[in-house]
């Protein structure tokens, strides 16, 4: 049982001056028009956490070590494996193994939000055009 004269210790408390702010997804949303081109809004744990928006067909490729989540905010899109495909929409989340050559398809503009290690290439084992190397922080 706690007691304010026996403080758990085991709690971290946040350093003076620190301040934990929320983040608004839409709003950082609205600050790109570009597709394709990932934003980190967040880090935990050797994460990015990032928001992109998708339009049109990306490149196949795939991440050796890394494993991708997406959470559609706002739209639909789907996910191109070599033999399937799946239909994503708002609320919905897919996670893509590493190692498993994919997609993401958009016909209309869908808006994500990404969790994937700080090391993930966006365009994974392939280096095309949209091969982003210093992600912007927004």
């Amino acid at each position: 049982m706690s007691d304010e004269r026996c403080p758990d210790l085991s709690v971290k408390r946040r350093p003076t001056g620190t301040r934990v702010d929320k983040v608004d997804i839409a709003g950082k949303l609205s600050q790109f028009a570009e597709p394709w081109v990932p934003r980190i809004v967040g880090e935990l744990n050797g994460q990015h956490v990032k928001v992109a928006k998708m339009r049109g067909v990306f490149d196949w490729h795939h991440h050796e070590n890394e494993d991708e989540m997406f959470l559609v905010m706002k739209g639909s899109f789907r996910m191109e494996f070599r033999d399937y495909s799946v239909e994503l929409r708002q609320g919905e989340m897919l996670v893509v193994p590493r190692g498993v050559e994919h997609r993401p398809v958009a016909d209309k503009e869908c808006h994500v939000l990404l969790c994937e290690p700080v090391s993930t290439r966006n365009t994974g084992n392939v280096k095309t055009d949209r091969t982003v190397e210093d992600l912007e922080r927004i």
